[in-house]
């Protein structure tokens, strides 16, 4: 079905833990920083909650990936990621 689509799987092997290392990590901020440390009764307010930690994420959260630039910044401006020694 997703080669008559014309869509390349993106995983190279069984269960490759690199194919999914950036997602497993959004996952694990989101997680930490946002759905721990509130108790959301409705998911409506999860998804609002969610929401508003995926703008700043994405907006005023800086990121050392991308050279302490947010991922808006990075993006917009299509520079190298910067390499920071941990």
């Amino acid at each position: 079905m997703l080669n008559d689509a014309k869509i390349k799987i993106s995983m190279d092997g069984k269960g490759a833990w690199r194919d999914n290392r950036m997602i497993e990590r959004l996952w694990r901020s989101l997680k930490y920083e946002c759905v721990y440390l509130h108790a959301f009764e409705k998911g409506s307010e999860a998804k609002a909650g969610i929401g508003k930690w995926l703008a700043y994420y994405n907006v005023e959260r800086p990121h050392s990936t991308h050279g302490i630039l947010t991922p808006d910044e990075a993006y917009a401006s299509k520079t190298e990621p910067m390499r920071i020694a941990a």
